[in-house]
This record gives structure tokens, sequence and C-alpha cells, in this order.
């Protein structure tokens, strides 16, 4: 199957190919593979543990978490788009040191505050937005960063072994961080992931592969911003790609600022039953990460990305059906809201990896930092106002009133993917 490319201009310094089998005998990728990997496991800490202290120590409303999950997407709406002209008018690893340091030093202050009884849920906020700004920043340096390395032709592959080690991290991640907060606290289990931060940070400084500097550029920021906007507007891939992304998001925010309240509350698990419940999402994107290339090679990319936005709104559709006692048992609920896990955490890697690779070899090296961070807070932009509705949604009416809202949002955006656009036809 061909590969759709939209004839764009300018130069390609990205366009270096390193074959699929030399991924591995390349030092940088195996030392960014492992900061990532780090990175991943510290994040399963990180999710399950910062919304732990919210509910079960600072024992926050459905309209608090959903303020909560607002702030950690909000940066994305603030920072997206000046942070693509920073991306394409600097070098890229520098900037991920730098955010993940920042995230480091936000969290380090959770398990502070706790133990000098300063903690609230607005304590909470700010360390959730500070995360989410280093994320916006970071984040899209890293996949830039991730094209200088393995050039475009590899981006499946290479995306393919992060959703490898990611799965791993999703198997054993939950059940490690539901152990450490039911043993530990909450505050000390996010503790591990900043020291999981400061190992990455000495080994991403072992990484010898140096950028070359952009060329120096005196447009002002502002022109560059509009720029990248009408990239992405003017390229319908990237625009379809755009719009079905930021519906996506806005169910998946809302699920995030309810799915611990509905385990907790409305199941009745605890931080370590939670955790083991959560591994089975490992799982998912393992199963997740063995089908992307096959999919990818029968069904086209963009008959991927079609699949995973089914699979994972199928998921989010089974969440508010799940009974606080399924045929008496706690132990069968629990069941469920695994599998169910499951097919939401497979979906969403089915869903993204052919994703990043589509919008990425369709975009110049001129831009493609841009792109990048154009596409990132266009995509997340609904994220706010999706947790903010959730959670109003759930304070209202009852957290599994708040999630059947998801499921109902889910079954029409997998509709109007599938019949609403030109998506499958975008094959390799």
């Amino acid at each position: 199957m061909r590969e759709i490319v939209i004839p764009l201009p300018g130069n390609h310094r990205f366009g270096k190919h390193i074959p699929a089998d030399s991924l591995l005998r390349n030092a940088d990728f195996r030392r960014f593979w492992l900061s990532s990997i780090l990175a991943q496991f510290g994040a399963q800490v990180t999710l399950l543990a910062l919304p732990i202290c919210a509910v079960l120590l600072l024992h926050a409303t459905p309209a608090q978490m959903g303020i909560l999950a607002a702030f950690e997407s909000l940066p994305f709406l603030l920072f997206g788009l000046p942070s693509g002209v920073l991306l394409d008018r600097s070098r890229r690893l520098p900037i991920i040191m730098g955010s993940d340091l920042m995230v480091a030093t936000a969290l380090a202050t959770v398990p502070l505050a706790w133990w000098m009884d300063m903690l609230t849920v607005h304590w909470l906020y700010a360390v959730g937005f500070v995360i989410g700004a280093g994320h916006v920043v970071g984040g899209s340096a890293e996949q830039v960063f991730l094209t200088f390395l393995v050039g475009r032709s590899g981006l499946v592959d290479a995306q393919s072994k992060f959703a490898s080690t990611e799965s791993a991290a999703r198997v054993l991640g939950p059940g490690m961080a539901g152990g450490l907060i039911q043993l530990l606290g909450a505050p000390v289990a996010i503790l591990c992931n900043v020291a999981g931060f400061i190992v990455s940070l000495l080994n991403l400084r072992r990484i010898r592969a140096r950028e070359p500097q952009p060329p120096a550029t005196h447009t002002h920021p502002l022109r560059d911003i509009r720029e990248g906007l009408a990239f992405v507007w003017n390229a319908p891939l990237l625009r379809t790609l755009a719009w079905v992304s930021a519906c996506w998001h806005l169910l998946f925010y809302g699920y995030t600022a309810l799915h611990v309240l509905f385990a907790t509350r409305v199941l009745g698990m605890d931080a370590g039953t939670m955790g083991m419940a959560n591994m089975l999402g490992g799982l998912g994107v393992l199963a997740a990460a063995l089908l992307v290339k096959p999919l990818s090679r029968r069904l086209g990319t963009g008959g991927g990305i079609l699949v995973g936005l089914c699979v994972s709104a199928f998921g989010f559709m089974l969440v508010p059906a799940i009974p606080a006692s399924l045929f008496g048992s706690a132990a069968l609920t629990v069941a469920a809201y695994a599998v169910v896990v499951f097919w939401i955490d497979c979906g969403a890697t089915l869903f993204f990896v052919p994703y990043i690779a589509l919008r990425q070899r369709v975009t110049p090296d001129a831009v493609l930092g841009r792109m990048v961070a154009t596409m990132r807070a266009l995509t997340v932009a609904t994220a706010p106002l999706g947790a903010l509705l959730a959670g109003a949604l759930g304070e209202g009416f009852g957290v599994r009133t708040g999630l059947g809202c998801i499921a109902g949002g889910a079954l029409l955006l997998a509709a109007g993917g599938v019949f609403g656009t030109r998506l499958k036809d975008a094959k390799e």
C-alpha cells in the first residue's frame, strides 16, 4: 500500500533513515527509550496517586475532580501554540530535560506539603497545572526529537517499541503504584516517581547526538503561530485528524475526572485493588502494540486510526454499565472494571500510534515543531471543557450518569469518524 504524501515545500533535515533492525543498535535511541520507560512507569504512579490524594486524603467532590483534571489539561490550551515556536527555534533535548526537571520539582512538593500538613485540593490544582505545562512543551519536544533520531520512515517501528514498553509499564505499573500507595501512602508513592525523573535526567545527559541549531529567524512569534495554524488548516488530512482527536480528548478527560471516584466510591475499590485492576490495561496496550503494524498494512494508517477510535469508544460505553456488585460478587465487579480498562487502553494505543506517525510523515521539517504543538494545542484544547462538564454532571446527577453521558458521546464520535471522514482512504 502506498503512503499518502501531501506535496509540501521545505527541506528535510530530519529525513535520515535508520533501518528498523538498526534501532536497537543505536546507543542514543536506547538511552532515549530508557528514559521513556522510566517516565512511563513513573506516570503510572502519579496517574493513580495524585487523584487518590484528592479523593481519599482530601475528600474531593466530583466537581473538584473535574477542576483538577481541567487544570492538568489547561496548559495545552495556554501554551501549546507558543511552544511550537520554541521548538522550531531551539534544540529539543534541552527542552525535554528542562520540562522533566520542572515536573519532578512540582511532584516533590506534594509529599512535602503533606508532611507539613499544608496539602489542599488547591495545592493539587497548582501541581496539576505545572505537570501539564511540562507535558505540553516536553511531550511535543520528545515527538520531534524522536523524528530526528530515527527519521520519518522509522517512526512507526520506533513508536511500536515505545508502545511495547508502555504495555509493560501498564501491566506492572498500576499494581506497583497501588501497592506503594497501600503500603506507604500516596504522597510517598509520588516521591518514588521523583526519583525516577532524576535517573532519567542523568541518562538523557549521556545522549551524544546533537541536533543542528535551527536557523535564526527574526520573524515575530505571532507570525510563526499563525503559520502553524494555517498549515494545519490548509492540510485536509491534518484538519480531520485534529477534530477527531479533539473530540476524543473531550471524552477522555471527562472519563479521567470521574473514573477514580467511580472505582472507589461507587464500586468500592481500595487503592491496591484499583491498581491491580488497572494492570489489565497494560495488556490492552501490549495487544495494540502487536496489532498496530499488521492493521496499518491491511487497512492503511487511516483505517488503523478508525479501528482504535471504535475500540476505545466501546470501552467508554461499557464503563457506566459496570454494576456495584456483578452477580452479587465484588470480585466479578473488579474483573469487569479491568476488562473495560483493557478496551480503553487498547483502543487509545491503536488510535494514537498511527495518528502520530501519519501527521509526522506529511509535515516538512521547517514547520514540524509548530505542527506538533499546534495539533496538540487544538486537540487537547477541549480537555478542560470535558473535565469540567463531567465534574458538573457527576456533582449534579451522580458519577454514573456523568459517565453515561461520556458513553453517548463516544458512540457519536465513532460513528462520525467512520462515516463522516475519509480517514479510511489514508493508506500507506
